[in-house]
């Protein structure tokens, strides 16, 4: 009875053995997005090194530090790259080897892009290009694995899709926007200005007359107020005074009412000791333009530029106009009119 039960205890402990090298000794997959899983077989390993799990436990991997390896560490024998080195097994870094990991096709690649739809990568497009030369983007310069996020203003420097597509050996990331993003339409663009009405930009009128490359990324990046720039920035050339000069464009100085629909600019109010003195936008636009005062005599900024009623008297500021009579009634008389006391 007892040898009866010592066998039975002997057929579970090598049974359970025996389960234990079944779990241990699975194939691993190490799944992609998007291109179909990478299996590694203990079986087919083990048979290779007469079933010696210290080959690569834990010389190669750490079973404690489990961590992911790109292709790059593997090329310098990182991981699977310590034996498949072209020199015990085919090489990782072998081109023509990738295949007999990487199995089945990679599929194409969506990139949601905020706002402008969505771009597409075709592996297959560009593997029939490149006559199936993966390496010419997986090689640790291209495509380094840790790439997240690459603004467009990158890829014209060369980063991802830029290396190649530079206008050399490939059509130019700059400004072919619907070569990629299919069916993008870029939105109108809005901008909330305190004390004005909105202005807004019109993608769709411009795009009749000019091409995406006439302001991106020379002039604006691609991303909507990046960098803010004042009306007197746009006088000197600057954000859209690029264009609108007065020369290729209507002058962003003076044609307020083009791009701020609906303005009425309001009544400033001036305390001074004298009592309140008011200025009405109203009142003068009946005889004058914009320009006349913006941004020669005054900045848009209400307060910006301070003048006493001397300097008035010499001509800055409202004495630019209210000059002795000339123009308007002179500043040194009929205090009533502006101050009300």
């Amino acid at each position: 009875m007892l040898k009866r039960v010592s066998l039975w205890a002997m057929a579970l402990i090598m049974a359970t053995a025996a389960c234990a090298v079944a779990v241990e000794t699975k194939d691993i997959r190490f799944t992609f997005k998007n291109a179909e899983p990478v299996v590694f077989s203990h079986e087919f390993h083990l048979s290779r090194y007469n079933n010696n799990c210290k080959i690569c436990h834990d010389a190669i991997f750490n079973l404690r530090n489990r961590r992911h390896f790109t292709m790059a560490e593997m090329e310098k024998t990182k991981s699977c790259g310590a034996c498949h080195s072209g020199v015990k097994a085919f090489s990782v870094a072998s081109e023509k080897d990738c295949v007999r990991c990487h199995k089945g096709k990679p599929r194409d690649i969506t990139y949601r892009v905020s706002g402008f739809g969505e771009a597409t990568f075709s592996h297959a497009t560009h593997i029939a290009k490149t006559g199936g030369a993966c390496k010419s983007c997986h090689n640790g310069k291209v495509l380094t694995g840790k790439d997240k996020g690459v603004t467009m203003a990158q890829m014209e420097k060369g980063r991802t899709c830029g290396a190649c597509h530079n206008g050399k050996r490939a059509f130019t990331v700059t400004a072919n926007c619907d070569r990629c993003h299919k069916g993008g339409k870029p939105k109108e663009i809005t901008f909330n200005l305190k004390g004005v009405a909105p202005a807004t930009f019109s993608h769709s009128f411009h795009l009749e007359a000019y091409k995406c490359s006439d302001c991106h990324t020379k002039v604006f990046p691609y991303r909507t107020v990046v960098g803010k720039a004042t009306m007197a920035d746009m006088a000197k050339g600057k954000s859209c005074g690029t264009c609108h000069n007065g020369k290729e464009a209507f002058s962003s100085n003076g044609d307020c009412v083009k791009c701020h629909k609906g303005l009425k600019p309001g009544t400033i109010t001036f305390k001074t000791d004298a009592g309140v003195a008011t200025f009405s936008h109203e009142f003068h636009l009946q005889a004058y333009k914009c320009a006349d005062c913006h941004t020669k005599i005054f900045p848009y900024k209400a307060g910006a530029s301070k003048a006493t009623m001397a300097d008035m008297e010499q001509g800055k500021s409202c004495g630019a106009c209210h000059n002795k009579g000339k123009d308007a009634f002179p500043v040194q008389d009929d205090c009533g009119k502006c101050h009300k006391m």
